[in-house]
């Protein structure tokens, strides 16, 4: 990864980071991605929360629909 490309994933952890409003966040996530791309995110973070409650892979997937790969 070039350090220009590492420099703009920084600006933008930068400006999520600054954003504290909840509209404001969906507002720019609307701008930056795709609907599937936010439901991919958004299903990345469900299973992530059942990991860290133990659950199996299996379970999570059943939960979340997502696929094996993805987990």
């Amino acid at each position: 990864m070039s350090s220009e490309m590492k420099e703009d994933i920084k600006e933008l952890f930068r400006l999520l980071a600054s954003i504290k409003d909840e509209n404001d966040m969906d507002l720019l996530f609307e701008d930056l991605c795709t609907y599937k791309e936010i439901d991919s995110m958004a299903q990345r973070v469900k299973a992530a929360k059942l990991l860290m409650e133990g659950k199996t892979y299996e379970e999570i997937i059943r939960l979340t629909d997502i696929s094996s790969a993805t987990l």
